[in-house]
Parts: C-alpha cells; structure tokens; sequence
C-alpha cells in the first residue's frame, strides 16, 4: 500500500473508534481522509476506468472476428424437386432426352428408377465465419488513439476536480481553526473583563466612579458572552462541513485541528509565473485533438474497405455430413457515401475551429485568472503586515486606556473602547491569516508550484 493510504486509514480508524478524546486531524490528514472518502473523487476514478474499458473495446476491432452458427431446416416439402418433364423442357438435347425416355418405359420403371428427384427436405450444420480487417479507412488506428485521448481526459478532469476539492477543505479547515483562534481570542478578552471588573468593584466602594461604569462593563461582558456562543455555534457547523467533505462522521467532543500550519509566513514569489501544463489547458488541447480524430473516422467510412477471411460448415444439409471450407475476400467501396461525407467533414471542420477559438480565448482567460490569484495573494501578504502593526497599535492603546483609568484620567467607556479596537484588530489579524493562506493555495494550484 502507498505510504498516503496507510496513514489516511490510520486516521480513519483513529476517528471512528475513539469515544473518550477526538484525534488531532491536520490538513495533510484531512486531504489523505478525502482522497479515499470522497464521492466526487471515487466517480471520477470510475470514469477513468469507463474510458480504459472504451479503449479495450477499440483494441479489440485489430483482431478477427469470428462467429458461429447453428441452423437447422425440416421443410413441408422438398426444396429440390427435378423430375423427368423438367429435363425435356429444358431441351437438354435429343441424346439425353432419349436415354431419359427409354429409363422412364416401363422396362426402366420395373427396374427402379425413379421419375423425380427430391433434395434438401431436412438438414442441419455448424458454421464458423472469420473475418480479419486489412484496410478499414484508418477507422481501428484513429478509434484507438480517440480511446486514448478519451483516458486522458478523464485523468485531467479528475485532477481539477481534486484540486478543487483540495482547496475547498482547506478553506474550511482554515475557517474552523480561525473560528477556533476567534474564540480563544474572545476568551482572552473575557479575563480581561474579568480583570476590569475588580477594579471597577475596589474604584465603586472607594466613591471615585459611579454604577453606570459597573453597569456599562457587565453590559461588554454579556456582549462577548453573545459573540462566544455564536462562535461555538458556527464552529460546529463548520466543523460539520468539513467532515462532509473528507467523508467522516462528526465526533461527539467536537474536532480538534492542528494549527500547525496556519501560518502567516509569506510566500517567496518575486514575479507572476504563467504554468501552460495546467489540466485545464491540456483539456483544451485534447478537445481540438479528439475533434480532429472524430473528423478521420467520418472520412475513413468513406474510403474502401478491405477484409479476408474465410468459412467452415459441417453438417447434413443435403443427405450426408460432410466439411467444407471457403476463403473470403471483401472489398467494399462506398461510392455514393462521398456526398454525405463532404459535408460531415465540413461540419468536424467547423467544429474544430470553434475549439480552436475556445482554447485561445479561454487561454488568455485562465491568464488573467493566474494574475489575479497572484494579486489577491500578494494584497492579503501586504494587509496581514498591515494589521499586524495595527494589532500593535491597539495593544498599546489599550494598556494607555487601562494605565490611565487606574490613575483617574480615563472613563471606563474609554478603556472598553479600547479593548474593543484590540479585539477587532485580534480578528482582524484571524480573518487576514485565512484570506491570505487561501490566496496563497489558490495561486500555488493555477501556478503549479
């Protein structure tokens, strides 16, 4: 077995068999689950194969093809009747006519012979026919290559359709884990509350500020207690889909990701890089060569067609069992099939160029596609930085806001606005991380690096 396999069914059997703790599933885990799980992933494997057993079914037409029959026959009456009258009608000439006549006078009749021949009342056989094609107008040779090409784009299709797949989990895993950072942010921002909260106690007893600042923070803390639950909530949903996607059951204690890769480190990508081996230009490619292909088999039905073969038959088709054998030969030319076929060919001819036109306008697209992946993947790079230094500048505000209210100079609005600005930079950092980290895949996959 491939080393992915044995560590997806490890995985595997990790998540159906635990019950007291849920596994850690990383993203490399999540895609090697997905490639065995996946319904989208076993079709496409299936139509790989489909187009393997087309291409097996063309191989085949390179060999003879052999046939044979039974028949048997009892007629009402004998097929071959030919009697005396039949002989002198057919003025066979006045010698036989006359020996007939003489073995039909009575002498002849006392002696046995008969006044008619009957043949062919009853009968069977075997018969086995082989035909081996010489020359079928390149219709065997174009049909295998066509089979060929019919293989590979079932493999490039099924290679979009993984990628894709692909970067679909990895988007919901990114948002599970950033749902994840969110709450441990929110929890972080709680104690800060908390921490708040005993100073508004000692600074309330003392006189030096009023209820409503005891009101205005346990007004706060019921808001982020709201925003907790909203994010447990969007946690299990997320984590649903995800399960959906690699194809495993949702375990009870919920799912515990790695965060191992949810990093901000930048790719090192100077330039955009133009990739021509996507699937998706090759599929274009093979639709201009299966196109063309299809085109020589309609010309080869118009060309001659040449076959040897022979034929054997046992049986007792007359009185005795006897063997015979007979060579064929065939050789067949369609001659008023030319007019119908200049015009199919017209028609393949057309139909290429319409191929044609379509890979070059849906090249030049999928150049533009490449270029903005690489620009939202740059513009994520430079905003992450951005908020980064943000999230600094609230960290700082908030510590002024605090320091200050501890001294008298500030108002409890003022520190919960400031923790209110850090809290939004810390998601904001979140949010930017998993923008990135899917702009960064997005362009790695179109790019091929």
């Amino acid at each position: 077995m491939k080393k992915s396999h044995i560590i997806t069914l490890f995985f595997a059997l990790l998540i159906t068999s635990a019950k007291s703790q849920t596994p850690v599933l990383t993203l490399d885990s999540c895609f090697a689950l997905a490639k065995v799980n996946n319904t989208q992933l076993q079709t496409d494997q299936l139509e790989i194969e489909k187009a393997q057993q087309v291409k097996a079914q063309v191989f085949t037409k390179y060999f003879p093809q052999v046939s044979i029959s039974y028949m048997a026959y009892f007629a009402a009456k004998p097929i071959i009747q030919y009697g005396i009258n039949n002989i002198q009608d057919d003025d066979l000439g006045e010698f036989l006519s006359t020996l007939i006549t003489t073995l039909n006078d009575p002498e002849g009749l006392n002696m046995g012979l008969p006044t008619e021949i009957n043949m062919m009342r009853k009968g069977h056989g075997v018969n086995a026919t082989a035909m081996v094609p010489v020359y079928a107008g390149g219709r065997i040779k174009n049909g295998n290559q066509l089979a060929n090409l019919g293989i590979e784009a079932a493999r490039l299709k099924a290679e979009v359709s993984e990628r894709d797949m692909l970067e679909n989990i990895e988007s919901s895993y990114y948002l599970v884990v950033g749902l994840q950072d969110k709450v441990r942010t929110l929890e972080s921002a709680l104690a800060l509350t908390d921490s708040l909260e005993h100073i508004v106690d000692v600074a309330l007893k003392a006189g030096l500020i009023t209820k409503s600042d005891k009101l205005r923070l346990a007004l706060k803390q019921n808001e982020l207690k709201a925003k907790q639950m909203q994010l447990g909530n969007g946690i299990v949903l997320a984590s649903q889909l995800l399960c959906q996607q690699i194809g495993i059951e949702y375990p009870e204690a919920g799912l515990t990701l790695d965060t191992a890769s949810f990093s901000t480190k930048s790719a090192t990508v100077a330039t955009v890089q133009e990739n021509h081996t996507r699937p998706e230009h090759q599929l274009l490619q093979l639709q201009v060569d299966a196109e063309t292909l299809r085109r020589k088999l309609t010309l080869g039905e118009a060309l001659p067609q040449i076959g040897i073969g022979g034929s054997a038959v046992y049986g007792n088709l007359v009185k005795k069992y006897k063997f015979n054998a007979i060579a064929l030969a065939q050789v067949s030319i369609p001659l008023t099939q030319w007019w119908e076929t200049s015009h199919k060919l017209k028609e393949h001819d057309i139909i290429i160029r319409e191929a044609e036109l379509m890979q070059q306008d849906l090249t030049e697209k999928m150049s533009l596609q490449l270029k903005q992946a690489y620009n939202q993947m740059v513009e994520a790079n430079a905003l992450l930085q951005s908020d980064k230094a943000a999230l600094d500048m609230a960290k700082e505000n908030y510590r002024l806001a605090e320091l200050n209210y501890r001294a008298g100079m500030n108002t409890i609005t003022d520190v919960l606005e400031a923790h209110a600005l850090l809290l939004q930079a810390k998601n904001a950092i979140t949010d930017r991380q998993i923008t990135y980290l899917t702009a960064r895949r997005r362009y790695q996959d179109l790019s091929g690096q």
